[in-house]
């Protein structure tokens, strides 16, 4: 497995690459938004480590252009631990984040799961997530169930697209409420509880027992895969 690691801090840099490394796989390091991409498009990486801010082109903005031509696993790194900061590295295609300063052993589990989850979830002409039973057409915003089409509603399918492309990531309601709603949203986090029930509803065989829309008692939930 190839990684690039992203960062102006070569020091911090010069560390993840070491530890990356004893951990078998092959990193290749750049310093700026703008290598950045320019590395991605090459397509040679299996996942990327990005910092938020950088010179030349932050991190986000990096990110939002990767995002334009594919689909690789990236983790954002900020200095900043605002939850507000953390959606927006969502909104602009990350698949997680760690706060600096981090501990490298949670860096590498990270980094591990997300290696799992790329290889274990079936992409066709890049528009489509399929996990066991259920598929996800992300250009058309379709949800399919054993091949056909489930009716959802636009936030019933931004929480599902969510949990699927992070699966065994636990959500809280608060965080479910804060990327999927928006901080401009003001309601009850019981909200979150009424659309994963219809969401069970609609895409589980058996919605008390569902087979990917779990429950985490006293957290919140996560897509099993």
């Amino acid at each position: 497995m190839r990684i690039l690691v992203v960062d102006d801090e070569k020091t911090l840099v010069k560390g993840m690459k070491f530890n990356l490394e004893n951990e078998g796989y092959e990193v290749e390091c750049a310093y700026d938004g703008a290598a950045a991409v320019e590395l991605a498009r090459e397509g040679r990486f299996d996942l990327l480590i990005l910092d938020v801010m950088m010179p030349e082109m932050d991190g986000l903005e990096a990110c939002v252009k990767i995002r334009e031509f594919s689909n690789v696993p990236i983790i954002m790194l900020t200095a900043k631990s605002e939850d507000a900061d953390k959606l927006m590295g969502f909104e602009s295609g990350a698949d997680d984040y760690l706060t600096k300063p981090f501990n490298i052993l949670e860096l590498k589990a990270r980094v591990r799961a997300l290696l799992r989850r790329a290889a274990g979830v079936q992409r066709s002409q890049g528009t489509l997530l399929t996990v066991g039973n259920l598929t996800l057409n992300t250009e058309e915003r379709v949800a399919l169930r054993d091949g056909e089409t489930v009716e959802l509603t636009a936030k019933e399918y931004d929480l599902i697209e969510l949990l699927m492309r992070n699966p065994r990531r636990v959500y809280s309601r608060e965080n479910l409420m804060n990327v999927v709603w928006g901080y401009s949203y003001v309601g009850d986090y019981r909200t979150v509880d009424v659309h994963i029930r219809r969401l069970r509803e609609k895409l589980e065989n058996n919605p008390a027992e569902p087979d990917h829309i779990m429950t985490k008692w006293g957290v919140g939930y996560y897509f099993k895969g």
